[in-house]
């Protein structure tokens, strides 16, 4: 199914409905439709065909939205662009994706400029919501373009989406999508739109990341409300959310241990929400605790995926956020509230050993997933591809162990597990330990080199405010709750730990800056 479709059926059940609403505008399905045409035919006039790339540069706006189907109706390639980026980094993915048109936010514009000579694809610059000398506008290209209906050739298997990865280990490598990795999860996991029901969706994640572009598609699908803000700020998302009586929200972790924390959380009615969707990075089990007891309301669901798998593999219901049963029942559920949930229907999930062979129950190995959604492989990059997917199912990197009713534990990483002595240590098991600790605000784990072990285990801490506790009292606090082994040796305090955009730590910082640490406080 090409994703163009998603769009077309909505605006055919809802078209006056709120599709879009950002910044104090107001966009129904059928103007949305209208504009994504006009682009589309803009775009056309510009040279665009089929499979050229289209970049954006930009916050959350509803130009994204309106750039991503116009490329799939001319049979085009999207590809968001990280805003934080550097400008190396730009120029890299720029260059790699030989883009044709980069659509650009003014805020970006003189960075864009200056760098602009070293761009050796890109013929044509837009702004899209300021004055630049030079570039074209983008209000004013769509205003001087046609309204008429574009059809796109492509199929499900076809090219249309280009996500560059975060980079944190290397180059940003492009994550080739189909309109398949799209659809297929919308249609097994979405009702189309409903004259009768209407849904509001707050999106906050960032646009060049899988689960807003997944939120995308499923929203319009739905015939939901987009309510689009630029980037996560705890104020602005409590008044959007009472404001437009929004009643479902993707979050990551720290998004939502910041609006707890907030001084201001509790000024705002935030009981429209409904569905509250999580993931991006493991979530502490305190953190979701108190979320369910903030938010009374709300129903939970944890999301696990990656870019590479077009978003969502395994979920954790709402049922499995509902604390209550016996003592027993609270207990197994408080335990699968650390986990990733089960596999969805229509993907496949193995965890296997080295080799490709399926491990025991209750062993840990390599989580790799088979489906129609899965990534098409990465782009101009076979070596990368071929690492990765291996007769038909893809590796992600993720470690974890089924239990005994088909749900997962994350390990972490494969390439952050620390080899002590013969003995291999998962970081997440520590981090899990560390944060059950009443005075640890935030901690990661990391291995450094030790001529006697190979690694050590390093803690990087951070104390909530007022707190104090020494190293040596860390470290045996997770003795006591672990195998000894797996204690921090080391523990390094920090005022925060470097996390990106969507709330994951940068570990690749942590081994930079504790390669050699000394413990403090």
């Amino acid at each position: 199914m090409n994703t163009t479709e998603l769009l077309s059926i909505a605006a055919a059940i809802v078209p006056d409905r709120e599709a879009i609403v950002f910044d104090g505008r107001r966009l129904t399905f059928e103007a949305l439709q209208d504009r994504v045409n006009r682009l589309a035919n803009a775009l056309a006039g510009l040279g665009v065909g089929p499979g050229d790339r289209v970049a954006t540069l930009q916050v959350n706006t509803n130009h994204q939205v309106e750039a991503c189907f116009a490329a799939a109706k001319l049979d085009a390639v999207y590809v968001p662009l990280n805003f934080r980026s550097r400008a190396a980094e730009l120029i890299h993915m720029l260059n790699e994706s030989e883009a044709a048109v980069l659509l650009v936010g003014g805020r970006y514009a003189g960075h864009v400029r200056s760098f602009a000579s070293e761009m050796r694809s890109v013929s044509s610059f837009v702004a899209l919501d300021a004055h630049v000398e030079g570039w074209r506008s983008y209000e004013s290209l769509l205003s001087s373009a046609s309204s008429r209906e574009r059809f796109p050739r492509g199929g499900g298997d076809d090219l249309t989406v280009i996500l560059f990865t975060a980079g944190t280990t290397g180059e940003p490598k492009g994550v080739m999508l189909s309109h398949e990795s799209f659809s297929s999860y919308v249609l097994a996991n979405v009702a189309p739109a409903d004259p009768d029901e209407q849904g509001r969706n707050i999106l906050t994640v960032p646009l060049y990341h899988i689960a807003a572009m997944q939120a995308v598609m499923s929203a319009v699908y739905g015939g939901r409300t987009l309510v689009i803000q630029r980037q996560f700020e705890p104020v602005e998302w409590m008044r959007l959310v009472e404001r437009e009586r929004a009643n479902r929200a993707m979050m990551v972790p720290t998004m939502l241990k910041m609006l707890m924390d907030h001084p201001e959380f509790g000024s705002y009615d935030l009981s429209s929400l409904d569905v509250i969707t999580y993931g991006a990075a493991p979530m502490p089990l305190e953190v979701i605790r108190r979320a369910i007891h903030e938010f009374p309301g709300a129903r939970f669901i944890n999301a696990f995926g990656q870019t590479e798998t077009a978003a969502t593999i395994t979920m954790l219901p709402p049922d499995d956020h509902v604390l209550e049963g016996t003592s027993d029942e609270i207990e197994t559920k408080l335990r699968r509230l650390t986990s990733i949930g089960r596999p969805l229907e229509d993907v496949e999930v193995r965890i296997v050993d080295e080799d490709g062979a399926p491990v025991a129950v209750g062993e840990v190995g390599e989580i790799a997933a088979s489906g129609p959604r899965l990534m098409k492989g990465y782009w101009r990059r076979e070596a990368a591809t071929a690492e990765v997917i291996r007769d038909g199912w893809l590796y992600t990197g993720d470690l974890g162990r089924f239990d005994e009713d088909g749900y997962i534990y994350l390990a972490g990483r494969a390439r952050d597990f620390i080899k002590r002595g013969g003995e291999m240590v998962s970081p997440l098991e520590v981090e899990q330990a560390l944060h059950s600790h009443p005075a640890v605000e935030e901690a990661a784990v990391i291995g450094v080199p030790d001529s006697d072990w190979g690694e050590r285990v390093l803690a990087v801490v951070a104390l909530k405010e007022g707190e104090s506790v020494s190293g040596s009292e860390i470290s045996e606090y997770c003795r006591a709750r672990l195998a000894s082994f797996k204690k921090p040796e080391s523990v390094v305090f920090v005022d925060r730990l470097p996390r990106n955009a969507l709330g994951k730590v940068l570990k690749k910082t942590l081994r930079e800056r504790h390669g050699c640490p000394v413990e403090g406080k």
